[in-house]
């Protein structure tokens, strides 16, 4: 399966023996990564927060003298292997093992099946799909959920590598139920960590089950691809990219961008589409999301129907 891209390079790691013959002082040009191992400025200042935490698992894997050497779960693998999370990563390494072992300063030891681990850039973690169920058996819905739309959107692993694994969970396992509803929730259709946190979010919230990546057409031609669709209802997250608006491009250019969105948008509503639009600090409150979604009619049903047969909107009629 292919991998995500690499969320941080090791290469750049340097020991501090190492940097000292070179006489290099690490405290002027490098950042500290975990006590022995530096990180230039300039690379550390680019990382975001998963990438951080994958070069700090690269960094205790380097010096770490263990034998055989670690196996890397749950959030430490799912740094290494560039899965989305949300919320905040964990301050020590997820280390598998499988007898009870008592963990360290900047190791957490989790008892858990043996597997056959991936050696990724010289570390041992856990392979993608086992990596997105563990999360899913102990993390929350939201960190699951992302992890294993991004992982199924990237071709990392399949929808039946994930179902056969929780199939082996033992009936009365721990978080065999949340890993299943993992699964059951998560599409390769969610284009972003924003789209599946609004989805989970939805799900929550009882509100009705959307179709993902809808085409609406005009007289004109197509008019874009949605992210959610009720069948006379559009929602759209708006996040960084949705108005592809690079870095360093000039006003005009910017505000030409977005009156180009407004015009999609007025197209839509002219199919007599009602448009909801909502951003991260909304996806992240449920309140607000309901609020908004409300708004255009989207409300909470009486029961979740997010798994019936035929409860995903059926496609509008001619």
């Amino acid at each position: 399966m292919k991998q995500s891209a690499d969320p941080f390079d090791p290469s750049q790691l340097r020991l501090t023996r190492d940097l000292v013959r070179l006489r290099i002082d690490p405290g002027e040009t490098h950042v500290q990564i975990r006590r022995g191992v530096w990180l230039p400025r300039s690379a550390a200042a680019a990382l975001d927060a998963g990438a951080r935490h994958a070069a700090f698992v690269h960094a205790t894997a380097l010096i770490a003298d263990a034998d055989p050497p670690h196996t890397f779960c749950l959030a430490s693998a799912g740094a290494v292997w560039g899965l989305p999370r949300i919320g905040p990563w964990p301050s020590r390494c997820d280390v598998l093992v499988q007898a009870r072992r008592r963990g360290s300063e900047l190791i957490r030891t989790h008892r858990g099946e043996p597997v056959e681990a991936v050696l990724v850039h010289g570390v041992h973690v856990t392979p993608v799909d086992r990596t997105v169920v563990d999360l899913a058996r102990t993390e929350s819905l939201e960190t699951a959920v992302v992890a294993a739309d991004h992982a199924l959107r990237e071709d990392m692993c399949t929808i039946d590598e994930l179902r056969g694994l929780v199939e082996n969970i033992p009936k009365r396992g721990r978080g065999r139920s949340r890993a299943q509803l993992v699964v059951d929730m998560a599409d390769p259709a969610s284009m972003s960590v924003g789209e599946s946190l609004s989805r989970v979010r939805m799900f929550q919230l009882n509100l009705p089950r959307p179709r993902l990546q809808v085409a609406h057409s005009d007289d004109r031609g197509l008019i874009g691809v949605v992210d959610f669709d009720w069948n006379g209802v559009i929602g759209e997250f708006d996040g960084k990219l949705k108005y592809a608006i690079p870095d360093g491009t000039d006003p005009a250019e910017a505000a030409e961008i977005v009156w180009r969105e407004k015009q999609r948008e007025d197209r839509l509503r002219r199919l007599e589409n009602k448009v909801a639009r909502w951003v991260w600090a909304d996806a992240l409150v449920p309140a607000r999301m309901a609020a908004i979604l409300a708004k255009e009619g989207i409300r909470p049903q009486a029961r979740n129907a997010w798994f019936d047969v035929g409860s995903a909107g059926a496609p509008r009629s001619a």
